[in-house]
């Protein structure tokens, strides 16, 4: 059994992120999209220094495989168990 710890940040905003590892698959609460956890990033949003997650996103279409990189706010991500 793979157990994947998740790390909390609390930010002095009372804002909270959870951290994940990499190797670790993600739904992505927004877009639907599940992928798996390839890095940390960072972007500057209305200038705030913000963590992203970059994700490897594979989407299968008429018998053709494609794979891309994903990175967006960590906060949009979310913990994805695979069976």
């Amino acid at each position: 059994m793979h157990l994947n710890a998740h790390f909390i940040i609390l930010f002095p905003t009372g804002k909270v992120a959870v951290m994940f590892t990499i190797d670790e698959y993600v739904l992505n609460s927004q877009t639907g999209q599940l992928g798996k956890v390839i890095g940390y990033g960072h972007q500057i949003i209305n200038n705030v220094y913000t963590v992203t997650l970059q994700v490897l996103i594979t989407e299968t279409a008429n018998s053709q495989k494609r794979l891309f990189v994903l990175e967006d706010i960590i906060s949009a991500w979310r913990p994805m168990s695979v069976a």
